[in-house]
């Protein structure tokens, strides 16, 4: 179970500030739940470059769940 959840369809604008917020508040040993209406594919090399694993699953035809922690 990720100790954070971020939902990105409830953002008002462009999310990604916000990802990267939560990235960097992120602990070691933390994880966090990236819900998105889309999969998010622009995010994962983000994510690569930030030394950040992530695992994506669709829930529902306008649901993406990732998982994020660090690598």
């Amino acid at each position: 179970m990720p100790d954070k959840m971020l939902d990105a369809r409830e953002i008002d604008g462009e999310p990604f500030g916000r990802i990267v917020d939560e990235l960097e508040a992120l602990g070691e040993t933390e994880q966090l739940e990236l819900v998105n209406s889309f999969e998010p594919e622009p995010l994962y090399g983000v994510l690569d470059r930030r030394g950040f694993d992530h695992e994506a699953e669709q829930v529902a035809e306008d649901e993406w769940r990732v998982v994020i922690e660090h690598a």
